[in-house]
């Protein structure tokens, strides 16, 4: 009877446990870390890498090969990195290939009239970072969308440097000594770029995978509608997105120059769909349906893996871009039907669903 029940007998309703916020998470068997929906582009990797070694054995099994395909990797990586903490927070740059560009032109310039390098370089860096702000305000303030936002923005890049360098490489005797270091200096065959996106991707990784902000911004590109509801400030991430991915692609752009030695004005742009492709390939591994930097490492080298083999192995000059552009279809395909997938009860937002929740309690009887 209720009225024979001391207070201290009494049931008590307790809120719900939160097993995805507490819970461990769940082990994965060495099948699942290493199966192809993980890791499925090693495999193609591995494949490519045979099939070129039966082609031409003599040319592939070597040491300049391996370091070839290493070193052709770095600016398309630096540039597939750029993009990552922007696609993460659902946003596209399409101007990462102009700021490219623009940094390297600026980079030559100042550094072809005697400036010392380390304030050449870092006025380069200081024209990538103003068309990244360019970009947000466009984008996150001016509500343009992004993918026409940072393509108009792109093409004024281009304008201004076709106006500057009346289409003309900076080309000069003083590039070809501190300043070709920079891009140019080997260890072993493997050039300092290689070691720049190296340490780009370790950084963007621990960034995106080990902080607070970094999953945040995973929030906002899942959903951005239920981020805002949660208290993440979608705009302002969406803004330093933009303004990082410029930063990095300034990098790029001033190795890349430093590499062939000279300010191409249109050096850049070639590189926006192998990037795109990397990116979007990346996020095929590892952790399926987001972008992440290592899994986008491993796409830059599959995907230079391919397209330097065929150039060794003598292909017609389309059938890189046809490449590439496979790839990208692919990539793209398999990313959408993961980040719909994702968007369900495995996502990253399956927290904060629990928190948006009403939480029902039934009285005792």
């Amino acid at each position: 009877m209720n009225s024979s029940t001391t207070p201290a007998d009494a049931p008590v309703d307790h809120p719900p446990a939160s097993p995805d916020v507490h819970a461990a998470p769940p082990r994965r068997s060495l099948g699942d870390l290493l199966g192809p929906k993980r890791i499925g582009a090693v495999y193609v990797w591995v494949v490519i890498a045979v099939v070129l070694v039966l082609l031409k054995p003599d040319t592939i099994l070597t040491t300049s090969t391996v370091t070839q395909i290493l070193n052709n990797s770095a600016i398309t990586g630096l540039a597939a990195l750029a993009l990552l903490i922007p696609l993460a927070a659902r946003t596209f740059d399409l101007s990462i290939g102009f700021v490219m560009s623009l940094s390297g032109v600026t980079a030559a310039h100042f550094a072809a009239t005697g400036m010392s390098i380390l304030p050449a370089v870092l006025l380069a860096l200081g024209a990538a970072l103003a068309v990244g702000l360019i970009n947000a305000t466009v984008v996150v303030l001016m509500r343009v969308d992004s993918f026409i936002g940072t393509l108009a923005t792109g093409s004024i890049v281009a304008a201004f440097i076709t106006m500057v360098t009346k289409e003309q490489d900076i080309t000069d005797v003083a590039l070809t000594g501190a300043f070709s270091e920079i891009g140019q200096t080997d260890f072993g065959g493997v050039t300092l770029p290689v070691i720049y996106a190296l340490v780009v991707a370790v950084l963007l990784w621990a960034f995106l995978e080990r902080t607070t902000t970094g999953r945040r911004i995973y929030s906002v590109g899942f959903n951005p509608e239920a981020a805002k509801l949660a208290g993440i400030r979608a705009d302002r991430l969406r803004f330093a997105s933009l303004v990082c991915s410029a930063g990095i692609a300034g990098i790029a752009g001033i190795a890349l120059a430093s590499t062939i030695g000279a300010g191409s004005p249109t050096a850049g742009q070639s590189y926006l769909l192998p990037a795109f492709a990397a990116a979007f390939l990346g996020a095929t591994q590892l952790r399926p349906g987001r972008f992440n930097a290592m899994g986008t490492v491993i796409a830059v080298l599959v995907l230079t893996t391919g397209t330097t083999g065929l150039a060794l192995v003598l292909a017609p000059a389309w059938a890189a871009d046809l490449f590439t552009g496979v790839v990208l279809i692919a990539a793209l395909t398999i990313t959408g039907a993961e980040r719909r997938g994702l968007r369900g009860a495995k996502g990253p937002l399956a927290a904060l669903r629990a928190r948006l929740r009403p939480t029902t309690t039934t009285n005792p009887e």
